[in-house]
């Protein structure tokens, strides 16, 4: 089992994508990388063998166990700068059927390395909501970690297990929570100067993005709730100057004045937003993800996490361009080796 999956991470940095392609780089590589492997050349895997042993793993188990080995490998950041972890859903919309809907997978990313330490999958009996303790008990530390995460999670019964864990937390507010968004949205935000405040211009657009602060230490109905956020940004294309579009966001922390500065909270707000473009499009985009043909067993989790690998590691290489990446390590078959330290 090791070597196979070792081999399909190696296939996957190659960026190859299915179940055959990752058959044809194990038939087609020398013997002396086969063997760096483990695998003698002369008893090569096959598709089926690898096909029925990849719909057949835990998908949370291998999430997990590559989750501890990327994060063993990544850079631990800006000493004294806190680690913040991104909770955040995907649809696999390739494994749907025509008798089933489309399998839906539940991740914790590291914001600073974008790697992913952790997932789970949300069958339809269930969602991302019962999802989200199972998902980070895989983490085996949670201690002083920044927990990001979008409306639906904002639970008091997460709350009480972040506490547990030693966790802090920021959850955006939406109208899941009307009663809440109703006494964020009152609060005299026209009298709070903007305590962070970003000017970016890229892909043709310009955004302005202001984040104001208020303590709420009373008068806000959900526990440990320390500060209220209401997160502006203003978008407009350059070749559009006068027709701004604007969105208004609200969140809530237990971090208090003290914990973190605006800064920071600005950074984690939007580093959570990022993960879509970090992960998510990577996998839609370069590695065709939304299109894939596996549906069987656990196959789609599986190759979801075994992506999430080949990302991490290059990641952790300090290579940004993942597509440009996997055509360099197609290039050598000893190179996706390299990369992983087998030879």
């Amino acid at each position: 089992m090791t070597v196979v999956v070792t081999a399909a991470v190696c296939a996957v940095v190659a960026g190859y994508r299915s179940y055959t392609a990752i058959a044809e780089w194990v038939a087609d590589v020398p013997d002396a990388t086969v063997l760096a492997m483990g695998i003698a050349p002369d008893r090569r895997p096959s598709e089926a063998m690898i096909r029925r042993l990849l719909q057949a793993l835990d998908p949370d188990l291998l999430t997990a166990a590559i989750g501890v080995w990327l994060a063993g490998r990544a850079s631990n950041g800006v000493p004294g700068h806190r680690r913040a972890i991104a909770v955040d859903g995907k649809t696999l919309r390739g494994s749907r059927t025509t008798e089933t809907v489309a399998q839906h997978v539940l991740a914790a990313c590291d914001q600073n390395t974008a790697v992913v330490l952790a997932g789970t999958d949300v069958d339809g009996k269930t969602n991302e909501i019962t999802r989200f303790a199972p998902l980070l008990d895989q983490i085996s530390d949670l201690r002083d970690a920044v927990i990001t995460a979008d409306a639906l999670h904002c639970q008091r019964d997460h709350i009480t297990y972040l506490a547990e864990r030693g966790a802090n937390w920021i959850l955006t507010v939406k109208g899941n929570q009307p009663s809440l968004h109703k006494q964020l949205a009152g609060l005299p935000w026209k009298q709070v100067p903007d305590a962070a405040r970003t000017d970016d211009r890229g892909h043709g657009r310009r955004e302005i993005r202001t984040l104001k602060i208020l303590s709420v230490s009373t008068g806000i109905d959900f526990p440990n709730a320390a500060q209220a956020l209401q997160i502006r940004r203003r978008r407009r294309r350059l070749d559009q100057p006068k027709r701004f579009t604007t969105e208004t966001v609200y969140a809530i922390t237990d971090l208090r004045v003290h914990q973190a500065k605006p800064h920071q909270l600005a950074a984690w707000i939007r580093g959570h937003w990022s993960i879509e473009n970090s992960i998510h499009w990577i996998r839609d985009v370069t590695y065709d993800e939304d299109r894939s043909q596996i549906r069987t067993g656990t196959g789609p989790h599986v190759m979801a996490a075994l992506r999430n690998a080949a990302i991490g590691a290059i990641r952790t290489a300090g290579i940004t361009n993942i597509a440009a990446a996997n055509r360099h390590y197609a290039r050598d078959s000893n190179r996706p080796l390299a990369l992983l330290g087998i030879i």
